[in-house]
């Protein structure tokens, strides 16, 4: 018989993906969803360039199944912030042209990447430019929303982003990272608030981050 400490995880983690479900159930439910239709990669471009800033909380699914909660803030191009709840949930922190994860539980000094080499940077960019040749790799509509993933051209091997976006407004929704080693982390957002007014000190990439 396996210990209470395992089973009250098991059903902690179906509890939470039966509200991640609901939750997309919902969001994606729409009044004319009979209507919807594939949304073109020129109408994908101009939304995410009409972008300047956002917030929205997040439920990060990774790779390893392990749920994490927190809140996104946006300030294109080139910046995005990932604040995770909790005590010592830590940071991941683009601006600058690099990527730094901060974990306040390791020991470790915080992790920095070029955001060139990260799939990010493809909704960062300064201009987005879906009908550039080769970058997107798929684009399909599974009935109510359109999926495109897209890549670096030039660098295939840095992975890819598959988006999910809903119409009417147009409106993204969700994305999935693909890495170069074969892993995957899906961000799926909550409520987005566009055009709001962000501190320039949230995409701090040097020193403390806030």
């Amino acid at each position: 018989m396996a210990p209470a400490s395992s089973l009250l995880q098991r059903h902690t983690y179906v509890e939470a993906m039966k509200r991640i479900a609901l939750a997309l159930a919902l969001t994606f439910m729409a009044p004319a969803s009979w209507a919807a239709e594939k949304l073109s990669l020129n109408e994908i471009s101009r939304y995410l360039n009409g972008i300047s800033t956002a917030s929205s909380p997040f439920t990060q699914i990774n790779d390893d199944g392990s749920l994490s909660t927190g809140k996104l803030y946006m300030h294109r191009p080139g910046r995005m912030r990932f604040e995770y709840d909790g005590k010592g949930g830590g940071t991941v922190v683009a601006g600058g042209g690099a990527v730094v994860i901060h974990d306040p539980k390791s020991n470790q000094p915080p992790e920095t990447y070029p955001l060139k080499r990260t799939p990010l940077s493809i909704i960062l960019d300064r201009r987005v430019d879906l009908g550039r040749a080769n970058m997107v790799v798929g684009h399909r509509f599974d009935g109510t929303s359109t999926i495109v993933r897209a890549q670096d051209p030039e660098n295939p091997d840095y992975g890819s982003i598959e988006m999910m976006f809903t119409g009417s407004p147009v409106e993204l929704r969700k994305w999935v990272i693909h890495d170069g080693a074969g892993g995957q982390t899906t961000v799926i957002l909550g409520a987005m608030e566009t055009g709001v007014k962000l501190s320039s000190s949230l995409f701090v990439t040097t020193g403390r981050s806030r």
